[in-house]
C-alpha cells in the first residue's frame, strides 16, 4: 500500500473508530481561559459510596464492582449502566437531576472506571449481564428498579434478560436503552473500523488489536484531527468542547484489555434471541446523529421487543445524556413514573404515545 494509502487507512479508521481511536481530542480547546472553572464540578460523582456501605460488592467470579448512589434510600431505584470504554461520570446530568425523586444509582462495569480488573479477563458481555444483575440485587431490596444503559450498558441489560430472566417484572419493572441494539454493531462506526482493519478471512479479535494499536498512535500525535474525530463518530453537530474532551479522557483511560477482548466481544455477540425475554416496557431512545449505533439499529430493537416505544433526540448524536440531558431527563423521568406508578409496570397510551408491538 502506498505512503498516501496507509495514511488515509490511518484517518479513516480514526475517524470511524469513535471516542475509540480518537485520543485526547480537544485538550487545546479546554486549556484556554476557564477550563478549570468550568470543569471543577462537571463530573463529581454521586455522594453515596454503596459498595464500600456494603463491604464491597463482587461480582459471580470475584470482579470487584464499583457502585454509588445519590437521592432517597427508600425512593424507587434507577440503575444507570454506562457504554464501552466510558465510566459513571457520563450520568452526572442525570443523577444530579433525577435523584430529586429517585434513587440513582450508578456502576462501573468490570474492567471500567473504578471497578476491578476482570477476573479471569472475562469482558463478555454476558458477564457484564451478571454483573449488572448482582448490583440490581445488592440495592434495591424490595424496592422496584428501572434499568437504564447507554450503547454496551444496555446490551449488558438485555444480557441479564438472557441470564436472568426471573428478575425482569420482579426487580426490573421497566428498560431504558439509549443507543444500543441487540446484535449487528459491525453497522455502525465502531463496526466500520473493525471492518476496516481486518484483513480478508482475518479475525474481529486481530482487527480489535489493530484498533488498540491506533488508539494508542493517536493519543501520542498532536493536532486538533483527533477532535475532530471523536465530534463525528461520538456526538452531533453542536457538541460541546468539554463533552468531548472528557468522551476521549475516559477511553485513554481505558486498559488495552477492553480495546481488544472486550471491543472482539461486543462486535461478534447476537442478543436477539433474548430479547422476548425482556418482559417488562422498554423506552428505546437514539439520537438523530447516532452513527454507533444508527437509527435504523433502534427501530429495528424497539419493533423485536415485546413492549417498547422508539423515542429519537433531534441533534444528539452517540452521547444523548451529555448532548441532551434535558431532554433524555424528561424522557426517563415520565417512564419511570409510567411503569413505576401509574402503568404498575405496563405502559399506558396515554402516558407513553402508543405502544410498539411485535406482529
Amino acid at each position: 500500500m502506498s505512503t498516501g494509502g496507509r495514511r488515509a487507512v490511518a484517518i479513516g479508521a480514526g475517524v470511524a473508530a469513535g471516542a475509540v481511536a480518537a485520543g485526547a481530542v480537544g485538550r487545546s480547546v479546554l486549556r484556554r481561559r476557564h477550563a478549570h472553572q468550568l470543569e471543577e464540578h462537571l463530573w463529581d460523582l454521586p455522594p453515596d459510596d454503596v459498595a464500600a456501605e456494603l463491604g464491597g460488592i463482587s461480582a459471580f467470579d470475584g470482579t470487584i464492582l464499583a457502585v454509588r448512589a445519590a437521592g432517597e434510600r427508600d425512593a424507587p431505584v434507577l440503575l444507570f449502566v454506562h457504554g464501552f470504554s466510558l465510566d459513571m461520570t457520563v450520568w452526572h446530568d442525570q443523577w444530579v437531576d433525577l435523584s430529586e425523586d429517585h434513587r440513582c444509582v450508578l456502576t462501573d462495569l468490570r474492567g471500567h472506571g473504578a471497578s476491578g480488573k476482570a477476573a479471569h479477563g472475562d469482558l463478555s458481555l454476558r458477564s457484564m449481564g451478571r454483573d449488572v444483575a448482582t448490583v440490581l440485587e445488592a440495592v434495591t431490596a424490595e424496592r422496584p428498579a428501572v434499568v437504564i444503559g447507554h450503547s454496551m450498558g444496555g446490551m449488558a441489560a438485555i444480557a441479564m434478560a438472557e441470564q436472568r430472566p426471573e428478575l425482569f417484572g420482579t426487580k426490573v419493572k421497566g428498560l431504558v436503552l439509549i443507543g444500543s441494539a441487540s446484535a449487528d454493531l459491525l453497522r455502525g462506526a465502531m463496526g466500520s473500523v473493525t471492518e476496516l482493519l481486518r484483513p480478508r478471512l482475518g479475525s474481529l479479535s486481530a482487527a480489535a488489536r489493530r484498533v488498540d494499536r491506533l488508539r494508542k498512535a493517536v493519543l501520542a500525535s498532536p493536532g486538533d484531527l483527533r477532535g475532530a474525530a471523536v465530534r463525528l463518530t461520538q456526538f452531533g453537530p453542536d457538541a460541546q468542547p468539554h463533552h468531548v474532551d472528557h468522551i476521549v479522557r475516559l477511553a485513554e483511560r481505558a486498559s488495552s484489555e477492553v480495546w481488544t477482548d472486550g471491543l472482539s466481544g461486543l462486535m461478534e455477540i447476537d442478543l436477539r434471541h433474548a430479547l422476548p425475554r425482556v418482559t417488562v416496557p422498554a423506552l428505546v431512545v437514539v439520537g438523530s446523529h447516532d452513527r454507533v449505533t444508527p437509527p435504523a439499529s433502534a427501530v429495528e430493537l424497539a419493533g423485536e421487543l415485546p413492549d417498547a416505544r422508539l423515542q429519537v433526540i433531534d441533534g444528539a448524536g452517540h452521547m444523548p445524556m451529555l448532548e441532551q440531558p434535558v431532554e433524555l431527563d424528561r424522557m426517563i423521568r415520565s417512564f419511570a413514573r409510567t411503569v413505576l406508578v401509574e402503568g404498575n409496570g405496563r405502559t399506558t397510551k396515554a402516558a407513553t404515545g402508543g405502544r410498539r408491538k411485535r406482529s
